[in-house]
């Protein structure tokens, strides 16, 4: 028989290292984890020895044989055992000292910290095949008793152990750290010298509690959810990409100012795009090695979309190590009402599974509907209390006008022309967007006065007016000019207007808009006139049927009669009650938006692991079908530079880092479409695997795009994008 404990000092786990070698890197890891005490005794306990046993599979002659070849040899499962199904026979069961329950865990941690076949059916049916492989060993007994017992057993326990391994491997092959320390949060914000307020008194009380949090815009939410983090690991999830990358700057430059590349992520679908764009101080090398970091969660703070985070309830191959991250960390969610039915019901599935593996959750919100209260606690009730507090005090600081109405340009250019002041113009949709901005400049407004922004400009142009926009809508900034917008700015942004004219989509959306207007309350001359003025007659299409539409036409008609009696100054208390009294669970019932939560919540609690594939999850977890487009005369007039990027991307004789940022610089020309907007025979360019189609139609940097008018225009033509 083979010495095991001889053959890993001198047989490889990589080209260059040993399977000891790399074990100690690993290991090393699992013990920053305990010095940063983000894993108990037992688990840390466990994950020694989990560290320890995950790779004695590797000496088997065939992967041995892969290894050390000069050419590259694939790995095929039908032919060779992985290395996790032939290292549990290596686990000393007396190392656990009669602890069975710790024995099966580790078990399963090193059976499952890969995922090519099923594992315990390849188990069950091909041990003798398996221990084939490594017949010259002593090898300990694993009976098909003993694991039915395990897979009858496994608990959340099992994932969290089986997610520690993965990062523990993961970031000691990758030769980054698995964590950083925050030791750092605190003392940054205390140096800002505020005075903190009840709302952020209250989270920095509480930050060992799971807690509900209604507060209204402008009361400092960002740094009550960073106290309520303290110096643990946190993630700060919002639903909107440009409040993501604002929030980033913002805490960067005022708060961390300093070694961000260990403190600080930014983690979405563009932010590496956004990070070499804006991190100018930092090196390419730096900016890969820092987003690479981030995408492993290393970072102490991560500023995050929803879809980053939440996908691990789609138990997709690996899914264990983000929720074993998520087991010692603190999520903050803002904005909650922002999201879709079916994203609530993986918000609420999600956070129960992460209060089960030991993280904590903080839900920060302007507005929270009771019936999305009901739905969380319904979920949530077996994880014991959770602390619900209102913050809805403060000064007045909007007079409502509600005309009942479609939204029009006479009254709006009226308005402006006689008062002037910065103005903002909210529409449900990308088009009514268009036609305002359209209307309003045919009517006379300047085009230094007026400017417009949504989803449909190409990147560069996009970044340029949200920039414009949270410039011009600084609390201290002044002036004369009119902003037409979509929902894109209606959570989480910190921009402050005057006057708010807006189309009615639901009460809490209207709210959220509100606090756009007058933020920050200083304003007491506007409180004597009307400075909000709400249009409640929208387009019946815009209504949910079948496929199409996207309001939900129950909450509408109860928005619609709420908002109606509260015409005249509008107080924050009044607002609170005004959604307490509507948005029950009661009146919403047959609702649409209901039907559609239950039916997301059901699916979702039916698929089991390795139902879907990391691919196939990213893709229901944002529901969207989208396609990327260059507009045909955006490609016309810049089709030399273009190609030339094309040719740079394709072209492996380039860097990578030219190859990247040329891509990045292709990227600055496109901008994601609905199907709607596709037309049949386009043209398709092909960089690199990915698809971009040269869309016919009309593209100015003023209106953005617009499709030429089809048989579908009767269609519904918007599409929700919860992650713009």
């Amino acid at each position: 028989m083979r010495d095991i404990e001889e053959d890993i000092k001198v047989l490889l786990a990589k080209p260059t290292e040993t399977i000891e070698e790399h074990t100690k890197k690993v290991m090393e890891q699992c013990e920053k984890l305990k010095e940063y005490n983000y894993i108990s005794k037992e688990i840390y306990d466990n994950l020694k020895l989990a560290c320890k046993y995950h790779d004695y599979g590797k000496v088997n002659e065939e992967f041995q044989k892969r290894v050390t070849a000069t050419k590259k040899i694939l790995f095929n499962p039908e032919l060779e055992p992985g290395h996790n199904l032939i290292s549990p026979f290596f686990i000393n069961k007396d190392e656990f000292e009669g602890r069975d329950e710790d024995y099966n865990k580790v078990f399963y941690a090193v059976l499952n910290h890969h995922s090519h076949v099923n594992n315990f059916q390849e188990l069950e049916e091909r041990k003798e095949f398996i221990k084939s492989f490594v017949s010259n060993y002593k090898l300990n007994k694993i009976t098909n008793k003993k694991i039915l017992n395990m897979k009858k057993n496994i608990n959340i326990e099992y994932e969290v152990l089986t997610g520690l391994l993965n990062k523990c491997d993961y970031s000691g092959s990758g030769n980054y750290s698995i964590e950083y320390k925050n030791d750092f949060l605190i003392k940054s914000l205390n140096n800002l010298k505020f005075q903190w307020r009840e709302l952020q008194e209250f989270l920095l009380n509480n930050t060992n509690e799971n807690v509900m949090v209604v507060a209204n815009t402008g009361m400092g939410k960002t740094e009550g959810g960073l106290l309520w983090i303290g110096d643990n690991k946190g993630f700060f999830i919002l639903p909107l990409k440009t409040a993501i990358n604002s929030i980033y700057l913002r805490v960067k430059e005022n708060i961390l100012k300093d070694n961000i590349k260990k403190r600080l992520g930014l983690l979405h679908s563009e932010s590496f795009n956004f990070l070499l764009n804006n991190l100018k101080e930092f090196s390419y090398e730096d900016i890969k090695n820092y987003n690479k970091e981030g995408k492993a969660l290393s970072m102490p703070i991560t500023i995050t979309t929803l879809d980053q985070i939440f996908n691990f309830i789609f138990l997709y191959p690996g899914y264990e190590m983000k929720l074993g991250t998520l087991s010692y960390s603190k999520i903050v969610l803002d904005e909650i009402q922002a999201y879709s039915p079916d994203l609530l019901a993986y918000i609420a599935i999600g956070l129960k599974k992460i209060v089960k593996a030991g993280g904590k959750f903080a839900i920060l919100t302007a507005t929270l509907p009771p019936f999305i209260r009901d739905y969380l606690m319904d979920e949530l009730k077996e994880i014991g209390n959770i602390k619900y507090e209102k913050f809805i005090k403060g000064d007045d600081r909007h007079n409502i006008k509600v005309l009942d109405e479609e939204i029009n340009s006479e009254f709006i250019y009226g308005h402006y022309m006689k008062k002037g002041k910065k103005t903002l113009v909210i529409c449900n949709t990308v088009k009514k967007a268009q036609e305002m901005y359209v209307a309003l400049k045919e009517m006379g407004i300047e085009s230094l006065e007026i400017e417009l922004l949504h989803s449909k400009f190409i990147r560069k142009d996009r970044m340029e007016k949200e920039k414009n926009i949270l410039k011009f809508g600084d609390t201290t900034n002044k002036g004369n000019k009119i902003w037409i917008s979509t929902s894109l700015v209606e959570a989480s942004l910190d921009i402050d207007f005057d006057y708010l004219f807006t189309e009615l989509n639901d009460l809490s959306g209207f709210f959220q808009r509100l606090g756009r207007v007058n933020r920050k309350g200083h304003k007491k001359e506007f409180l004597n006139e009307v400075n909000t003025y709400v249009f409640t007659k929208i387009n019946k299409k815009l209504f949910i049927n079948g496929n199409s539409g996207f309001i939900d036409e129950d909450i509408f008609n109860l928005s619609k009669k709420a908002i109606s009696s509260a015409e005249g100054i509008l107080s924050e208390e009044r607002k609170y009650y005004l959604i307490e009294e509507n948005l029950t669970s009661e009146n919403i019932r047959n609702s649409n938006f209901n039907r559609t939560y239950r039916e997301y919540k059901k699916y979702m609690e039916s698929i089991w692991i390795g139902r879907f594939s990391k691919v196939e999850t990213c893709k229901k977890f944002r529901n969207i079908i989208s396609y990327k487009v260059i507009p045909l005369n955006i490609y016309e007039d810049n089709k030399v530079e273009i190609e030339e990027y094309i040719e740079i991307i394709n072209d492996l004789k380039f860097s990578e880092e030219e190859r990247v940022k040329a891509k990045d610089s292709l990227d600055q020309f496109t901008l994601q479409v609905g199907i709607y907007d596709m037309q049949k025979n386009s043209k398709v360019i092909r960089v690199n695997r990915e698809e971009i189609n040269i869309l016919d139609g009309n593209y100015s940097f003023e209106l953005g795009f617009q499709r030429k008018k089809q048989v579908e225009e009767k269609k519904q033509e918007e599409e929700v994008d919860n992650f713009l």
